[in-house]
């Protein structure tokens, strides 16, 4: 009889913790809205919050340096930019084409500097006029050859050191940027800009 009850007290046992384990699994999903320009950083992955930070402290430093008022002074004009590519050297899967954008956005809101289409979008631009010079009236019909070619490229990479003991993992990211005047292959600035960040594992996993 103390044996069949201690059996009971058992089933019973592993009964209730199927019954907690299905209902943790189908419990919803919690999901809130924050702005946009709340950092959030669940991983310690590179996110959009670094993104933003990067491509803003890069962009103040590099407008604000001898090469755009040596330009001004000399061509008596704004410098037309363009922005080549950010290779990812990281150990992550990052999305470059955010950050590229994030550079582009801080170059032209400055208002300091005129910016260039990029490559790709240079064709897209090229195939429009291109196909207006057969479709569209002669007096609307953009007109060839009239490119503003950039004086500047700017171009880089983005890099990581890993370093993990235990359960602490420390993430080091190093952006590197450079500004090379496209006429004479002068490099006018080369910026740099790092980020650490020390990531604790939970002595209780699940």
């Amino acid at each position: 009889m103390y044996l069949l009850d201690r059996r009971s007290v058992y089933y019973g046992l592993i009964g209730l913790l199927v019954i907690f384990f299905i209902l943790g699994c189908g419990a919803p999903r919690k999901v809130s809205r924050v702005g946009s320009a709340e950092t959030t950083d669940l991983s310690g992955r590179w996110n959009d919050t670094d993104s933003r930070l990067v491509a803003e402290a890069m962009i103040r430093d590099i407008l604000r340096r001898p090469w755009l008022e040596d330009f001004a002074d000399r061509e008596d004009r704004k410098p037309r930019v363009i922005v080549g590519s950010v290779i990812n050297r990281s150990h992550e899967h990052i999305a470059i084409q955010t950050f590229v954008k994030d550079l582009e956005r801080e170059l032209i809101n400055s208002g300091k500097v005129s910016f260039v289409a990029s490559k790709t979008e240079r064709q897209e631009v090229r195939q429009e006029r291109d196909d207006q010079q057969m479709e569209a009236s002669e007096e609307t019909a953009k007109r060839l050859a009239q490119e503003a070619a950039a004086d500047y490229m700017l171009r880089g990479s983005l890099n990581t050191i890993l370093d993990e003991s235990g359960g602490t993992k420390v993430i080091f990211y190093q952006t590197n940027l450079e500004l090379i005047d496209i006429e004479s292959n002068e490099k006018v600035w080369i910026g740099q800009k790092k980020i650490k960040k020390v990531i604790e594992r939970s002595r209780y996993t699940y």
